[in-house]
């Protein structure tokens, strides 16, 4: 059983990074994107964190409230088969690749 101390699983963290990237280049603050989705500020927080596994009616909402295509938000995972989501992200930063 996980408790709040434990570290959040890396997928649900880039997941959330990728969610508050998005957020940020419309110039929405959390307040602003819960109200467009219709979630609560918290929950929005724990989703961005990586601290909660969200459902596809709330990936669905978020999108909705970003106005972006639901596929959008899972952009980060789209690497070659089998590839760690976290290397492709490392990989992209590198300005030697």
């Amino acid at each position: 059983m996980s408790t709040s101390s434990d570290p959040p699983d890396p997928r649900l963290l880039l997941l959330g990074l990728h969610i508050r990237r998005l957020r940020e280049e419309r110039g929405l603050s959390l307040e602003e994107l819960a109200e467009l989705s219709g979630l609560s500020f918290r929950g929005l927080v724990y989703v961005e964190h990586g601290r909660r596994n969200a459902g596809v009616l709330t990936l669905l909402r978020i999108a909705e409230g970003l106005q972006v295509a639901p596929s959008r938000l899972v952009k980060p995972f789209d690497g070659p088969a089998g590839e760690d989501p976290s290397d492709a992200r490392h990989r992209d930063n590198d300005p030697s690749g």
